[in-house]
C-alpha cells in the first residue's frame, strides 16, 4: 500500500525554515508541543530535523550562548543529532516499519526533494497492527 494514504500534508504539519532562530525555533517546538521538528530551505525542500536536544546541546557547547542572545544563532547554525530519513510520496508502507523503530516521524519529499508532509510513527504501527490482526 502507497505511503499517500496515510500521509499528514504539508498545511497540516508544523515545520520551520533553516533561516528561522533559535528562539522561533524553540518557540514552535514549545507552541506544537513537538520533541522534533522539521526543517526545510527557502525552496521547500526538507533539508533535516530539529530535536530539542539538539538546541539544548548548541547552548551548552556555545560559550556565551544565553537564553537572552539564542535569537542570534540560526536554526542552520545548529548541529543537527537527529537524521530522519525521508522517503518519495510513492513509497510503500512495507518500506516505513524499519524507519518508524527510530524516528517520530517520517518526512515526505516528492522526486525534486520537496517536503509534502510526514507520516507519524502512530499511524504506521496502527497500519500494522490491523494487517497482524486480520
Amino acid at each position: 500500500m502507497e505511503i499517500s494514504s496515510f500521509l499528514l500534508p504539508k498545511d497540516q504539519v508544523a515545520y520551520i525554515t533553516n533561516s528561522l532562530s533559535m528562539l522561533e525555533a524553540l518557540e514552535q517546538l514549545e507552541q506544537h508541543h513537538y520533541t522534533a521538528i522539521p526543517i526545510i530551505d527557502n525552496e521547500g525542500k526538507y533539508v533535516g530535523t530539529l530535536s530539542e536536544g539538539d538546541l539544548l546541546w548548541k547552548l551548552k557547547n556555545t560559550a556565551g550562548l544565553t537564553f537572552e542572545n539564542i535569537g542570534e544563532v540560526a536554526v542552520s547554525e545548529i548541529q543537527k543529532h537527529v537524521h530522519n530519513e525521508s522517503v518519495l510520496i510513492n513509497a510503500e508502507m512495507e518500506d516505513m516499519l524499519t524507519l518508524a523503530a527510530d524516528q517520530n516521524f517520517v518526512p515526505v519529499i516528492d522526486k525534486e526533494g520537496v517536503f509534502v508532509g510526514i507520516i507519524r510513527r502512530k499511524d504506521i504501527i496502527e497500519y500494522y497492527t490491523r494487517s497482524i490482526t486480520d
